[in-house]
């Protein structure tokens, strides 16, 4: 996948953060075809050109943003290995996605409607690096459920119940605000919403979180 280069600091670096931020909202709303760059560009307040300039493309700006979003979902499984506490490791990567659904919602729903249109921007990281991610992790579960300290539950399936639980509440939040007649969920919500998950997955694969001890 392709990704835009965004330097670290100066006017380039503050453009491309408020193009990148415009442009999650508008394409998280419309889809892929039904963004425009110019709908981008008055989202973020600066002339077309500039957004063309900054971005090279509409599909080079989306890609970066599908990149950007599954970077942040999945750095906390990086570096895990087989010596690592189950407990503290799925409880880390529950509380860490859940702290992204919140800041990031509009990237999840971006996510959440290029995979329900099929995925045509993501086939060869879905069937390559992403494919390979988790399988690699899926073999660390299997070797602490070999070592006796987590239940062996599949662990393809888990992660994507953590993937899918945890973004449940940014793509699904207009259901969850009106079936509980909110207006918007509060960091108390987030927090109580959280360690049920926490308590519920972790209890499902025979493991306790090291802050419930």
């Amino acid at each position: 996948m392709t990704t835009m280069k965004v330097p670290g600091s100066g006017t380039r670096a503050r453009n491309e953060s408020v193009i990148l931020e415009a442009a999650e909202r508008i394409f998280a709303r419309h889809g892929y075809r039904g963004a425009s760059v110019q709908a981008i560009a008055e989202a973020a307040g600066l002339p077309k050109s500039n957004v063309l300039y900054y971005v090279g493309s509409k599909r080079e700006l989306y890609v970066t943003l599908l990149e950007r979003m599954m970077a942040r979902w999945n750095a906390m499984l990086d570096d895990i290995d087989e010596d690592d506490d189950p407990g503290e490791v799925l409880e880390s990567f529950i509380r860490s996605k859940m702290r992204l659904t919140q800041q990031h919602p509009q990237g999840s729903r971006l996510f959440a409607a290029e995979v329900l249109q099929g995925a045509p921007f993501l086939q060869s990281y879905l069937h390559g690096e992403l494919r390979e991610w988790v399988r690699s992790r899926a073999r660390i579960f299997e070797r602490w459920a070999e070592k006796g300290l987590m239940d062996p539950v599949d662990p393809v399936w888990l992660i994507f119940l953590i993937w899918s639980a945890t973004q449940h509440y940014a793509d699904f939040e207009a259901q969850i605000l009106g079936i509980t007649d909110q207006a918007q969920l509060d960091d108390g919500d987030y927090r109580a919403i959280t360690d049920f998950l926490c308590q519920v997955i972790l209890k499902g694969c025979g493991v306790r979180a090291p802050s419930a001890t």
